[in-house]
């Protein structure tokens, strides 16, 4: 009886594969073989999942991102039984996009590959618009709620707001990969525009 596969655990680890050469070397010298043999499968197996390495790319920052949020609900719980406050959220989902520890840190150097590939890329761009308008709603949703608790001042604009803070996690993030920031003075700067966000 032949052997059943699993398909979904196969995706994870070409996606795992992908993810370790893209933090180790970028993408533009990996090739769909590279991958393979990083996930110990052929290339034959690998292009029955991903007829090209943007298909295995999008795929890859996907599950990169699907990790992300199982860690930062992870993170939530663990403080309190409670609906967290909309600050404790924002500050948690801060933490898991910077380089703070190798998890994050090889999501990150993932991220920035792709984004790498996806300035000369009109297909791997869309993807990019798609997914940039969610977060930054994502943020403006738990801002307007904080506004709604009396937490930020109700003259603030959300979606401003949300924007200047993807701009300052992602900044941050980038210069903390390059050893400008260490670990805990990014994080000690998103806590001072949090304090003057919420009113200290």
């Amino acid at each position: 009886m032949p052997k059943r596969v699993d398909h979904g655990e196969r995706r994870r680890r070409i996606a795992e594969a992908l993810w370790r050469i893209a933090s180790a070397r970028g993408l533009d010298g990996a090739s769909l073989r590279d991958v393979a043999a990083e996930a110990g499968i052929s290339l034959g197996q690998l292009q029955h999942y991903f007829s090209s390495k943007d298909e295995m790319l999008v795929f890859a920052l996907e599950h990169v991102n699907e990790m992300a949020t199982g860690r930062i609900r992870d993170r939530i719980t663990a403080l309190s039984d409670e609906p967290p406050a909309p600050r404790i959220v924002l500050r948690e989902v801060a933490a898991e996009m910077l380089p703070l520890n190798d998890e994050s840190r090889t999501g990150l150097l993932v991220q920035i590959a792709y984004f790498i590939r996806a300035v000369h890329d009109q297909q791997l761009q869309r993807h990019a618009r798609e997914g940039a308008p969610a977060l930054r709603e994502f943020y403006a949703g738990l801002l307007r709620s904080a506004m709604e608790r009396g937490e930020v001042a109700p003259d603030r604009d959300p979606e401003t707001e949300a924007a200047l803070f993807v701009a300052l996690v992602d900044g941050l993030g980038s210069y903390a990969l390059l050893g400008v920031h260490s670990p805990e003075e990014a994080m000690g700067l998103v806590d001072a525009h949090l304090g003057r966000l919420f009113g200290g």
